[in-house]
């Protein structure tokens, strides 16, 4: 269950590529940062999930030549790679989990056997696909031949484009360039609409419109065809889970837009943003829990029955923000902002697609709590801070904002000497690179373990004053 942003390089602050996304499953599952490094694989080699305990049987012939990528998997299998780069620009985030119409399902349904699913989807396009437009149409062509496994949403983006694929049924598929100007906001539905086969900014399976003339869900009598009307589900469960997350989203982008929230179905797809959008935009919106709304869960002490289902929860294991920069040098034009745990209680951290390797502690995590894994580290911070969330989460919100933004005025300063070193010196500028991103997660790690110290010597403070049985000179 995931919150996803694609943001047009016309509506972005400097021109840049943006897509924005929350993973959420549970607070238990940590996280790795993963390169893997460019790889020769023999004739008739295959990726199969079930190597790796994945969720379906899917397989997939391995390329010969595997490019070098990025991704943040899960502890457990490896899988589920969530967002990454490859070494041609390529990026991917994925998945938006989905959900189709049930009588549609029950005639194509999902292929829970041997269907392509969340686990598989970055480690089968990364290694090989070298354009979004290339990475869009395989994945179609997967879907369509061996069928998805679960309902999804996928974000693609490279230095000319960037693009959203969301899957109908088990072969059914769509796919759209998101313009320029706007902005694209979901939240666990279907939101793309019209389709026009004829249009080179979009794709779709070949049976598309005709599977859903045949079994009735779209007359050609009733206009354009709607791909969500046709496809994706839509009743009481988007409007308490789904709908008020895109109404925030184009809320906290268009302010002075005034829509009911009961009315999700009918939010425009896209949207021309008041205001340029910008990292902060996006970490914001990753952040949200409608605090500043009477139904916050968490400013007015926890309340878990709240039936409006925020953004950033607890069991937000990472949320992340791709950037393309195109007029930039590929490594650090292309950067990965990741943030471990929940969001609203975490930091975001620039992982550039230039980078040789991480700490030792970023591939490190499982199930269990340690006192090694980055992950673990974030994690324990913000189940701490949810003791006492009103209390202690602006403590950590304060001292995680003032981290971002002293991290970002030392990126400008590296951006701007690594440009100079890179026309005369690129292993100078490497070497920099891979210096100013190594102390940057050290510095983070160390504002973690400050946050932990500060919120426990308040806590200490705390309790020792509603149980402190003086005696009564106060001596002892």
């Amino acid at each position: 269950m995931c919150t996803t942003v694609i943001v047009g390089e016309k509506a972005s602050y400097d021109g840049s590529f943006l897509m924005a996304r929350s993973a959420d499953s549970s607070a238990l599952k940590a996280q790795h940062f993963v390169i893997h490094p460019a790889k020769e694989y023999p004739e008739g080699a295959m990726y199969r999930t079930k190597d790796y305990d994945g969720a379906t049987d899917f397989s997939y012939p391995l390329p010969r030549q595997a490019m070098r990528y990025t991704t943040v998997p899960n502890w457990k299998t490896g899988l589920h790679g969530a967002v990454g780069f490859n070494s041609e620009g390529l990026g991917i985030t994925g998945t938006e989990s989905i959900f189709a119409r049930d009588d549609a399902l029950a005639i194509d349904p999902y292929n829970k056997e041997s269907g392509i699913t969340e686990d598989d989807i970055l480690d089968v396009l990364l290694p090989r696909c070298k354009t979004a437009r290339e990475a869009v149409a395989l994945l179609g062509k997967i879907i369509e031949t061996q069928g998805a496994g679960e309902g999804f949403g996928v974000g693609f983006a490279d230095d000319k484009e960037v693009w959203y694929l969301e899957t109908g049924t088990g072969h059914q598929w769509m796919a759209q360039r998101t313009p320029a100007e706007v902005y694209f906001a979901s939240g666990n539905q279907g939101r793309l609409r019209f389709f026009d086969p004829k249009d080179d900014t979009m794709m779709g399976s070949p049976t598309l419109i005709s599977f859903a003339e045949e079994h009735g869900f779209y007359d050609p009598k009733s206009g354009k065809f709607d791909f969500a009307a046709a496809y994706t589900r839509n009743d009481d469960r988007d409007r308490i889970y789904n709908d008020p997350r895109v109404w925030v989203m184009q809320k906290i982008l268009n302010p002075s837009l005034e829509q009911k929230v009961a009315d999700g179905r009918n939010f425009d797809v896209y949207l021309k943003p008041e205001q340029p959008v910008t990292l902060q935009n996006l970490k914001d919106i990753m952040r949200n829990h409608f605090e500043g709304y009477a139904h916050d869960p968490y400013s007015f002490g926890l309340n878990g029955s709240e039936p409006w289902r925020p953004i950033s929860v607890f069991r937000t294991y990472e949320a992340h923000i791709l950037q393309v920069r195109p007029w930039m040098p590929r490594e650090i034009g292309d950067v990965i902002y990741v943030a471990f745990g929940m969001a609203c209680l975490s930091c975001f951290m620039p992982f550039y697609q230039g980078l040789d390797q991480v700490p030792v502690a970023f591939g490190e995590g499982t199930d269990h709590a340690d006192d090694k894994s980055i992950y673990w580290k974030f994690r324990k911070l913000q189940t701490l801070a949810m003791t006492d969330f009103p209390t202690l989460a602006p403590i950590v919100q304060k001292k995680f904002a003032e981290h971002e933004a002293a991290m970002s005025e030392k990126q400008s300063a590296m951006e701007k000497e690594y440009t100079s070193l890179y026309a005369t010196d690129k292993q100078a500028a490497h070497d920099l690179l891979q210096k100013f991103n190594l102390e940057v997660f050290g510095e983070t790690e160390e504002v973690i373990d400050g946050l932990m110290n500060e919120l426990f010597t308040v806590l200490t403070a705390k309790i020792e004053k509603e149980n402190f049985f003086a005696n009564k000179k106060m001596k002892d």
